[in-house]
């Protein structure tokens, strides 16, 4: 059995689907990403594990118990919200400590909670500044800190670094993880940044429109995305309208280009339209090493993005992206010149996976 059940579980509100037959089975000491853009429904979700909202239909079991219906004070669970939500006329101590005075555990005990809380952040010596004398990232440490005081078996963090900048959201991702893999807590993190869920996650789920697209570990999520929203949702990706030209051989037709692929196309039959992609990573110019696809086309547009650069070339109608490291030795070609790009078979994702 696992740690963590959400069983087919489903909210409305009124007449609108909130979440709709929610299924996760998440083990002990493992960090599950909900990853998808605003409304999708991953808050809502993490809301009725905290015990917030009460779902609709389902239930909820954290470690072999039915939580469905149990009050948010006396589920065995910590959460940290977006917004930090310290309470500004307390000091950090008395933000990390709060939970355990509340429960009425003894002042030594208190004390020296907050102290090993406050070495496991990293921020020993801040005890007796206020939230206004702390940095965002720092604020947000003393938020974690304060919902692991109270030894919780599942930690819920909702969107924790969307508001701070980018380079320190890296650095405290990675602390949040290091924290979470020494404690060993099993954990929820919501987050529409797929960077973030695909850097911290053992498994990820993304959602749509209220329901589970797809789950997965990060390798899988973005290698082998099963939808067409997947695929475009996470990474940068060429998607196109390719028809079938031969179904035992794996052979697509689009803009005047033909290409194969190594998924099998069982169910289909020769003219059939399907969507395919291609990650713009798997394209290489065929002067490199030509593989089993050829595609003819121009060079539009040339973008540097730091290590990478992004190449546009444009394969009648449609523009595709390449990506190749950029070196000091990089020679490039000129916008307008014709080119031949390649990849392998197992680069072409067949996304829809039925006939439409």
């Amino acid at each position: 059995m696992a740690f963590l059940e959400i069983n087919n579980v489903s909210k409305y509100f009124g007449k609108t689907t909130a979440v709709k037959d929610f299924d996760l089975k998440v083990e002990k000491g493992e960090l599950v990403s909900f990853l998808g853009p605003s409304g999708c429904g991953k808050t809502t979700t993490l809301r009725m594990v905290a015990g917030f909202e009460v779902p609709s239909e389902g239930q909820i079991i954290i470690d072999g118990k039915d939580m469905t219906f149990t009050p948010p004070n006396q589920r065995p669970v910590g959460m940290v919200f977006q917004a930090y939500a310290l309470f500004p006329n307390m000091t950090v101590a008395g933000n990390i400590g709060f939970g355990l005075k509340i429960a009425k555990k003894p002042k030594e005990e208190i004390e020296q909670r907050v102290k090993e809380m406050l070495e496991l952040i990293h921020m020993p010596g801040f005890e007796n500044r206020y939230p206004h004398q702390l940095s965002g990232g720092q604020q947000q440490r003393v938020a974690l800190a304060r919902a692991l005081a109270m030894h919780p078996e599942v930690l819920l963090l909702d969107e924790p670094l969307s508001a701070l900048d980018a380079k320190i959201r890296v650095s405290l991702r990675a602390e949040i993880r290091a924290i979470q893999q020494e404690l060993g807590i099993t954990t929820i993190y919501v987050t529409h940044d797929q960077e973030e869920a695909l850097s911290i996650s053992d498994r990820v789920v993304v959602m749509n429109n209220a329901r589970i697209e797809q789950v997965g570990t990060p390798f899988q999520i973005y290698n082998f995305p099963q939808t067409e929203f997947v695929a475009q949702f996470v990474g940068t990706l060429n998607a196109v309208l390719a028809e079938i030209v031969d179904v035992k051989d794996g052979l697509l037709r689009f803009d005047g280009q033909q290409v194969h692929t190594a998924d099998k196309l069982e169910g289909y039959r020769n003219g059939d339209r399907i969507m395919v992609a291609i990650r713009p990573e798997r394209l290489s110019f065929a002067h490199e090493g030509r593989k089993a696809n050829i595609l003819t086309g121009t060079i539009k547009n040339i973008t540097f993005l730091g290590s990478i650069v992004r190449i546009q070339v444009k394969l009648g109608e449609s523009v595709f992206y390449m990506d190749t490291f950029n070196n000091p030795y990089l020679t490039l070609p000129n916008i307008g010149d014709p080119t031949e790009i390649t990849c392998s078979k197992e680069a072409v994702l067949v996304l829809q996976q039925q006939p439409a």
